[in-house]
């Protein structure tokens, strides 16, 4: 959840589900009645979450996004190479080559770290398979949290994401092909929003100007 200030009878906290603020910002038309679907993969946990009429209708979130990802990518360099590496070149070696889907074209990248046996600086090539490999426990944890809540997401509702389909927003988002590994698994349209690093912060902006949304959508 992610508290914002409401200047109403003097200054008070409210708390809102942070999938639903991304939805906002991502532009989905969250006071309609239809169902919208949002997953929201963030740097520690990525959110789920159905929505209708300003509220949620079902959320799930699991402790698995972009700080795991990189992680595994830390841990199979290590474990395969004796090479250590920082938290910013994994991230640097997710962005650059790391995929959920087959890439159609392949990627390879170098790589500077240190040897954990002789201890000076070592340099190797790895390629997007390999990393996309490492990554697949990650993008699985994330595929069941999806599938379970379509299985869970009521029937009338279901109706609406096989036609609107599902919005992808955070950092997460931005992993190659993450939208077709989804599309492929749930055979729903897969979109990712127009600014998904920025979803959250831009969908606070927006519920800050439009107090009525906010005390509706406002966790008591």
């Amino acid at each position: 959840m992610l508290g914002a200030i409401v200047p109403s009878q003097g200054r008070r906290s409210v708390f809102v589900e942070q999938a639903l603020m991304a939805a906002i910002g991502a532009g989905l038309p969250v006071a309609e009645p239809s169902g919208n679907m949002v997953v929201d993969i963030g740097g520690g946990t990525t959110d789920v979450a159905v929505i209708s009429l300003s509220g949620i209708v079902y959320s799930r979130s699991v402790r698995v996004a972009g700080n795991e990802m990189d992680n595994a990518i830390i841990q199979y360099l290590k474990r395969k190479y004796n090479l250590l590496i920082g938290e910013r070149t994994a991230e640097a070696i997710k962005i650059q080559i790391g995929s959920a889907f087959p890439l159609d074209k392949p990627l390879t990248m170098e790589i500077k770290g240190r040897n954990l046996i002789e201890g000076v600086p070592k340099t190797l090539t790895v390629d997007d398979s390999e990393i996309r490999e490492r990554l697949e426990e990650c993008v699985a944890t994330i595929m069941n949290a999806i599938r379970v809540a379509l299985e869970q997401t009521p029937p009338e509702l279901s109706a609406d994401i096989s036609d609107h389909g599902i919005v992808l927003t955070g950092g997460g988002a931005m992993l190659r092909n993450v939208d077709k590994r989804i599309q492929e698994e749930t055979g729903l349209p897969v979109s990712i929003a127009a600014d998904p690093l920025a979803s959250v912060v831009l969908g606070t902006g927006k519920m800050l100007t439009d107090f009525k949304l906010l005390r509706r959508i406002a966790i008591e």
